[in-house]
């Protein structure tokens, strides 16, 4: 009886571990954000609250919402009955300061006493450079509004893309064959001089002044893919520059890529990515 019994028991403890470790993943643990209410947490800045609020209003679909202020946040934080879109500051190790903002979408409740760098992180796109933003986030920030709500919903779908997160979006560049690539001279490096321009025109890929990709996306043109760069203003070594190219039409992420800024990969698109969009579109 007794072997019996042993038998039953080391079947049954893998089995409970196995349990253990799921409650712990990312997709249950935010299996609830469709029914939550998301507090969209205001930065304090009038006139880009203004926008922020009319944007939110037009592209934020996937749950329940409402607009609180920076204290508000400080008191509901701990409740693990909201969620909380906010702009978060990112830095790393070489940094002095934060080179970056982000959009990040953050779950109430564990952690929080100790700050947003301890809450569970549901999903977050690079937004803009901290210092001298030069706008072009205003015209972005619909489809980074619409991406960090499909990457939410592909967390809560399977554990994978918790894991792979923006990344996995590269892997649509093979679907834009016949679309448009509308690049922006600004958001290129150094490395790409005019021979790379006219190599890589050949392939549907058009190199613009910025005001006419922005246009682009704020026309909502169709089949039209646009890049969308951010880095800190005074990179310095060590920095990380965050690449996207997003759809004018529908606002889904084709490509996220980062690279560290260094001597030999200085801030903006590097030869290696487009080498990335070619092959992915050949």
């Amino acid at each position: 009886m007794k072997k019996i019994l042993a038998i039953i028991a080391a079947a049954i403890l893998p089995m409970t571990m196995f349990a253990q470790a799921q409650i712990t993943t990312k997709k249950l643990k935010i299996a609830d954000f469709t029914d939550k209410t998301t507090k969209i947490v205001l930065t304090g800045n009038t006139m880009f609250d203004g926008v922020y609020q009319k944007v939110a209003r037009e592209t934020w679909t996937v749950s329940p919402y409402e607009f609180c202020t920076q204290s508000d946040f400080e008191k509901l934080k701990s409740d693990p009955d909201y969620y909380f879109l906010m702009i978060v500051t990112g830095q790393f190790k070489k940094e002095a300061e934060p080179g970056i903002e982000l959009l990040g979408l953050f779950k109430g409740g564990m952690g929080s006493s100790e700050g947003v760098n301890e809450m569970l992180e549901v999903a977050t796109i690079p937004f803009r450079p901290v210092a001298d933003p030069e706008g072009r986030e205003y015209v972005m920030l619909p489809a980074l509004l619409q991406i960090i709500q499909q990457i939410t919903l592909d967390c809560m779908e399977k554990d994978i893309n918790s894991f792979t997160g923006l990344s996995n979006s590269t892997n649509k560049l093979s679907g834009s064959k016949q679309m448009r690539i509308a690049i922006a001279n600004e958001d290129c490096s150094e490395e790409i001089n005019k021979n790379y321009k006219l190599i890589y025109g050949r392939n549907g890929i058009e190199f613009m002044d910025v005001e006419d990709v922005d246009d682009l996306m704020d026309e909502g043109a169709a089949n039209t893919l646009v890049s969308y760069i951010v880095a800190p203003i005074d990179a310095v070594v060590g920095s990380y520059c965050y690449k996207m190219l997003i759809s004018c039409e529908d606002h889904s992420l084709y490509m996220y890529r980062r690279h560290r800024i260094g001597k030999k990969s200085p801030k903006g698109l590097l030869v290696e990515d487009f080498k990335k969009i070619e092959s992915a579109r050949q």
